[in-house]
């Protein structure tokens, strides 16, 4: 692999203008499909085939408009002391009914005073107007959410407290903006004071965008084909920016040590492609497994966001194989700071530029390796003690809104007026010739049970042949009183003759999904960490270094969902993070953080333990080689961690829901990884195993060897040579 990929490098140099040109012209080509063939994108998660979305798609057909497209519910409260049906509150109402229903993209606006469907409280102090739309999810324009704000704030002239709620306001996000801009800020700083040149972290910046810029405009254009969720095209852009400015980071930073030794610009690009490249396609080919690796947990989703971020990541591994050696051509000897370049220009293998100073992380190893047991117990500790939230981790697809937003005044409003759980109705779907019949005896039963708060008169369809049943829980919707209540509702009504009932509404959806995800969950570990295990054998020919690895990381991952446990669930340090509301994760928290960052912990693995492997491979004895490929690594595994860090912090202050607790598990998890797990447990894990670290035992010694270090280059040095042409950077 080393010898291949050292050749596509130096062609990409060589042929930098033409490789140049095609990468513009697909970004251009996919800023057109995008502007022309882009659609619609979801903020809405369901499952195909589950009780409750079926339910939801047979609602549809024996109702029609019962479900028809999404809506808004504008919530009304009289002034304190007084009653929506006072004449002037009642004359306020209908023309405010009457507005809503003229809005642009309207179908239907109901008056809460109709006494055929009245919509008020007992007290007939709150009520609410439901404003139905002729879309679905994602489907309300900006202007036609402005134009429904707009007749909110006008009709709180009247003296009534008007807010409003509901899925067609919920704006669809987008991708960049003030935080992620300050995010990639810090990254081109980082890179500036580790490269020394400004000129080479812009190159590194801008190579990194032109990635991110095909991946996210290919997946807008795909939303023109398929249904995807509006996060999908965040994920993939925070994921391809941050693997984009690493993969960069590690070719560019062996690309400078071969020319401090003296290698001339073509054959350095080559041998830096050939080595540091071979990593990157490793560690990108483990982020690859880990996030197509989703498909297992059956929900498509799921599965689109994974299958989009990995081709993100795969547009970065092809941009830093190609369009960087290109770029790096025509830096020439510009790649070193200026005071480098003449003394660069100078040396030979023989006489190579002396290296600067590693003294801290040389120490640092140093210490690590020599206190291996103390070091060993002090990571496992630490990151344990951090995980310890996890025990009491609760997970949801419901989003509770921002304090301070229309929103949440809006729901603070209806639970005031109606009770808690009048925010996560519970509807029972009755099928069948008695379905009437049955929903009138099942409102008797249903009654009873806990956490039944109140249960709605049965609404029949126009041929009887089905029935709807409202049940209003006493809790709110994310609470687990209120999932219990799906569950003996379920095993309440799962047993009627000639009968089917089938229970949906938002809360029975939630919890479909966290069940499929939770079934899911230790099948695609099995199957990620099993097709990276052998992964990792192939590349370092070793057994235990790959369990150690694995093993790390599964210490990353308690300790990054545990902080992000007490942070958003607990409410610790909400400030720092500017976190409006605690409550439950969002139930795609937890696979897609352990997808996403078991694939970045390996690409640490593989760049740190690639250069430990190449030192002891050329003679260094075990503790030599730890200490030597540190050394020469972990400046760049620094420097990297801190840009992810960066780049997955700068989503989490925007205020993003779905993508804000999956930001910070990823910016934190990265942080332990990095600087605990991959700096301190790992080598000192190395250490006290020794020679038998790279142990393989002889019946797997068939195995071919995945070639990351450029040994393969050494007994092919003209794998690298190409003729120079006139004109040649160096």
């Amino acid at each position: 692999m080393a010898v291949l990929l050292s050749r596509l490098g130096t062609s990409s140099a060589r042929h930098r203008f033409a490789v140049l040109a095609v990468w513009l012209l697909v970004l251009v080509a996919g800023g057109v499909g995008a502007v022309t063939l882009s659609g619609e994108t979801s903020t809405s998660f369901s499952i195909p085939g589950q009780e409750s979305t079926t339910a939801l798609e047979r609602i549809g057909e024996e109702f029609g408009q019962v479900a028809g497209g999404v809506s808004a519910r504008v919530v009304v409260a009289a002034p304190e002391g007084g009653t929506l049906t006072t004449p002037e509150n009642a004359a306020a109402l209908t023309g405010l009914a009457g507005t809503l229903a003229e809005l642009p993209g309207v179908v239907s606006a109901t008056n809460p005073l109709d006494p055929a469907a009245p919509s008020v409280n007992q007290y007939l102090t709150t009520g609410y107007s439901t404003v139905t739309y002729d879309a679905q999810a994602g489907g309300v324009t900006p202007e036609q959410q402005e134009a429904l704000l707009e007749a909110v704030d006008d009709a709180r002239d009247t003296g009534l407290t008007v807010e409003v709620t509901g899925q067609a306001i919920e704006e669809v996000p987008a991708v960049g903006g003030p935080s992620e801009a300050i995010g990639v800020v810090v990254a081109l700083v980082v890179l500036a004071v580790t490269y020394g040149a400004l000129v080479v972290a812009g190159m590194n910046l801008l190579t990194a965008l032109v990635g991110v810029g095909v991946g996210v405009l290919g997946i807008t254009i795909a939303t023109g084909f398929t249904g995807l969720s509006s996060t999908t095209p965040i994920l993939a852009a925070m994921l391809g920016l941050a693997v984009g400015i690493d993969y960069t980071l590690f070719i560019v930073t062996r690309h400078r040590q071969e020319l401090a030794r003296g290698t001339d610009v073509r054959r350095s690009i080559g041998l830096a492609v050939g080595t540091a490249g071979s990593a990157v396609v490793t560690a990108g080919l483990t982020v690859v497994i880990a996030l197509a690796g989703l498909f297992v947990a059956g929900i498509p989703f799921l599965t689109q966001m994974g299958l989009a971020a990995a081709a993100t990541i795969v547009v970065a591994v092809l941009v830093a194989l190609t369009l960087v050696p290109a770029v790096l051509s025509l830096l020439g000897l510009r790649v070193l700071p200026r005071k480098l370049r003449a003394a660069t220009a100078a040396a030979t293998a023989d006489a190579p530029v002396p290296a600067r100073g590693r003294g801290f992380l040389t120490g640092w190893a140093a210490t690590v390796s020599r206190h291996r047991v103390v070091s060993l117990l002090l990571a496992i500790v630490a990151l344990g003690v951090v995980a310890v939230p996890v025990a009491s981790m609760q997970t949801t697809l419901i989003q509770t809104p921002g304090e301070g937003t229309t929103q949440a005044r809006a729901d603070a409003l209806l639970a005031e007026g109606f009770g808690e759980g009048f925010n996560g109705p519970i509807t029972v779907l009755f099928e069948g010739d008695r379905a009437v019949e049955a929903a009138g005896q099942a409102a008797g039963t249903v009654s009873g049970l806990d956490d039944v708060a109140l249960v709605a008169p049965p609404v029949p369809n126009a041929d009887g042949t089905a029935a709807l049943l409202n049940v209003i829980p006493e809790s709110g919707p994310t609470t687990p009183a209120t999932e219990q209540l799906v569950a003996d509702l379920r095993a309440q009504l799962g047993d009627l003759d000639g009968v089917e009932a089938s229970v949906t509404g938002q809360t029975a959806v939630s919890v479909d999904v966290a069940q499929s995800l939770d079934a899911a969950l230790p099948v695609y570990l099995l199957l990620v960490v099993g097709l990276a295990l052998v992964l990792l054998v192939l590349v370092f020919r070793s057994l235990l270094v790959p369990l150690v690895g694995v093993l790390g990381f599964l210490l990353t991952i308690g300790a990054s969902l545990g902080a992000t446990v007490a942070v958003f669930q607990w409410g610790w340090l909400a400030d720092v993070v500017n976190l409006d509301t605690t409550g439950p994760l969002l139930s795609l928290t937890p696979i897609l953080v352990i997808g996403i960052l078991f694939g970045l912990a390996m690409d640490y693995q593989v760049f740190l333990v690639s250069r430990m492997h190449e030192a002891h491979s050329h003679g260094a004895s075990p503790l030599d080689s730890i200490r030597t490929g540190f050394r020469q690594a972990a400046p760049v595994v620094v420097a990297a961690a801190l840009i992810m860090f960066s780049v997955f912090a700068g989503f989490v202050p925007a205020g993003e829901p779905t993508i804000k607790s999956i930001a910070f598990a990823l910016a934190i998890g990265i942080l332990f990884d990095a600087f605990v797990v991959r700096m301190v447990l790992v080598p000192a894990a190395l250490a006290l195993l020794g020679e038998r670290a790279w142990w393989l035992p002889r019946w797997l010694r068939w195995l071919p060897a995945v070639d990351v270090e450029g040994a393969a280059l050494d007994k092919d040095p003209g794998a690298t040579r190409e003729p120079e042409l006139v004109g040649d950077p160096h």
